[in-house]
């Protein structure tokens, strides 16, 4: 498990594993939020399998399987959603991470500044300038109070 923060109280992931969940919990985080699809990983690292050790350690479990290269704004707006609701550190994972900055990159689009947001995963590898356009957009749109629906 390689945790990779991209902020003080949000940290992505590749695919972690049930047996993971302790040092999770131990290293501080409180909200796991899985945006890998169950249809990409064998059983044994299906949601259900993963919410049921977060559960047992005390951790919220958020599910929002995220398809590659099929983002939709459900899935934004999801995201953020469960940003807003964590009490704690959120630790967000799906294949690589990639996704799961992406998602958090466009949820928090005019909350952060863009280059934040494009700049933070970069730092892990994850090239997100192909992005800007989007995120800028999201921000006007929540700055002149808009719905993202």
């Amino acid at each position: 498990m390689q945790i990779r923060p991209l902020t003080p109280g949000y940290a992505v992931s590749p695919q972690i594993a049930a047996e993971d969940v302790a040092a999770i919990r131990d290293a501080g985080y409180t909200t796991i939020i899985s945006n890998r699809p169950d249809a990409e990983v064998a059983p044994d690292h299906h949601a259900s399998e993963i919410r049921a050790a977060a559960e047992a350690a005390g951790l919220k479990f958020v599910e929002n399987p995220v398809i590659s290269g099929a983002l939709t704004m459900e899935n934004v707006i999801a995201q953020g959603e469960a940003i807003a609701a964590a009490d704690g550190p959120i630790l967000a994972y799906c294949a690589s991470g990639n996704r799961s900055s992406t998602v958090w990159a466009l949820s928090q689009a005019g909350d952060q500044p863009t280059d934040d947001l494009i700049g933070l995963p970069a730092r892990h590898g994850y090239q997100l300038e192909h992005l800007r356009p989007q995120i800028e957009a999201l921000a006007a749109q929540k700055k002149n109070g808009q719905s993202r629906d």
